[in-house]
């Protein structure tokens, strides 16, 4: 008990629910854009692995980590647009399209890696982004190593927090975008181009959820392999639901999420009584706990989840 109370310990912990709850913002905030728009993409997982291992592959071949963060982001963003066509275009159902790109996606990303790495028994090691201190702020005892000596990209996962919040409350163009989600019919017939947005979610949804895939092999482990995503798209999922489809609630529950995730690493180190599994369990437990809460709190965009039939089609 002495060892969880110590400040290096409660110091460690935060540093790596920081880190642990950037990946899950990331893909939360790219679903968030797509359930305002509409559509509900349960293919998270699947975007974060392409993410992962198409950017391990450019971060490796480059030896840049930055590649690496933006090939895992186009590879998103490209393969999320098969979402898109099936379910804008065809007007397909998203929820088996979604689970088609869970399918789909590992299978590609194994594919892939065979084709650049071959088969090994052991892993490719790939270039690490190095953290980027922030002077004064990051000497701060307790907070300030996990809050001012990050990733460069969990700093970027802030502006991009900032900037959705900003852009679906304060402008015009976000209050347009988030009426497609309630009601697409009446927002087209005040002139919203309803399917261009709907696009332009999935492209956004598609790029957040690679660029989230890409940090795990960029800043939190240096190799790729088949499992490493481990269910963090379902997590960012439920992530977005208990957050009441709101940035602020967004980034409690990523935060929350990540938190568990960094106590049950923690937990059985100091505990190895307790069987692993079950302290692995903790993430999963405390998403399902969550979701529990919050089923009957909050309410998502109307025409969430419905596909859109243009008057006269």
């Amino acid at each position: 008990m002495s060892n969880i109370l110590s400040l290096i310990f409660i110091e460690n912990l935060l540093i790596s629910t920081v880190r642990m709850a950037t990946p899950l913002l990331f893909v939360s905030l790219g679903e968030l854009y797509s359930e305002r728009a509409g559509l509900v993409n349960i293919g998270l997982d699947g975007l974060m692995t392409i993410g992962a291992c198409v950017g391990f592959i450019c971060g490796t071949l480059s030896n840049s980590p930055l590649v690496g963060v933006i090939g895992g982001a186009v590879a998103g963003m490209v393969i999320n647009l098969i979402f898109a066509f099936c379910t804008i275009t065809l007007r397909a159902g998203q929820i088996i399209n979604g689970m088609a790109l869970n399918i789909l996606a590992p299978a590609l990303a194994t594919f892939l890696y065979r084709e650049f790495f071959g088969v090994s028994t052991t892993l490719t090691q790939g270039p690490m982004m190095q953290n980027l201190a922030i002077p004064v702020l990051s000497a701060i005892p307790v907070i300030g190593p996990a809050l001012f000596n990050s990733p460069p990209l969990t700093y970027f996962s802030a502006l991009a927090l900032v900037a959705t919040a900003v852009f679906f409350r304060r402008t015009h163009a976000g209050l347009n975008f988030m009426s497609v989600g309630e009601s697409p019919r009446a927002a087209e017939t005040l002139g919203i181009n309803v399917i261009l947005r709907k696009y332009i979610a999935c492209c956004v949804c598609g790029a957040l959820a690679g660029l989230g895939g890409a940090f795990l092999v960029t800043c939190y482990i240096s190799s790729y392999a088949n499992g490493i995503v481990g269910g963090r798209g379902f997590i960012a999922l439920s992530a977005v639901i208990f957050g009441g489809w709101r940035p602020s609630g967004i980034l409690a529950a990523t935060l929350l999420f990540g938190f568990a995730d960094a106590l049950q690493l923690r937990l059985q180190l100091l505990l190895p009584e307790i069987p692993y599994q079950f302290l692995s369990m903790l993430p999963y437990l405390c998403t399902l706990v969550v979701l529990a809460l919050a089923r009957e709190r909050h309410q998502g965009p109307k025409a969430s989840g419905q596909p859109y039939f243009r008057e006269g089609k």
